[in-house]
């Protein structure tokens, strides 16, 4: 399992998983075109099998479209893609707490990852967790 930076060659694959996670392409494709620093691709066998994100305003990391390939869900490539984003938004420094905005049918991944429900409206839940990097 690798995961490096985004590249505008991984379009096509991100759109990909976007479709096959039932995720707004439409959005997905505005937030490609917006030039985002902190985003990148997970490789599984040569191929493209998720992709995500996150940006970092204040105190506050902020998770950005984590998908993974809907053949590919429940072999914990979904938690190591987190795990990677976690570890990162750490090493920026300064981050004390991480909000995930996401899905109603993808709170419980969450939640399970020690999250918890902040908020939620039609059709997404906002969830948080306290950064804790030791020193």
């Amino acid at each position: 399992m690798d995961i490096r930076h985004y590249e505008d060659t991984d379009r096509a694959a991100c759109l990909e998983i976007c479709e096959s996670a039932g995720a707004a392409r439409a959005e997905f494709e505005a937030f490609l075109d917006s030039g985002i620093e902190w985003f990148f691709v997970m490789e599984h066998e040569g191929a493209v099998v998720g992709c995500g994100g996150y940006s970092i305003t204040g105190v506050l990391g902020i998770l950005r479209w984590g998908m993974v390939r809907k053949e590919f869900r429940e072999m914990g490539l979904g938690r190591f893609l987190l795990l990677y984003r976690m570890r990162e938004i750490g090493k920026a420094g300064g981050v004390e707490l991480v909000l995930a905005r996401v899905p109603t049918d993808a709170a419980g991944f969450f939640l399970k990852q020690g999250f918890k429900k902040q908020n939620a409206g039609d059709g997404w839940v906002e969830l948080a967790k306290k950064l804790v990097v030791c020193a």
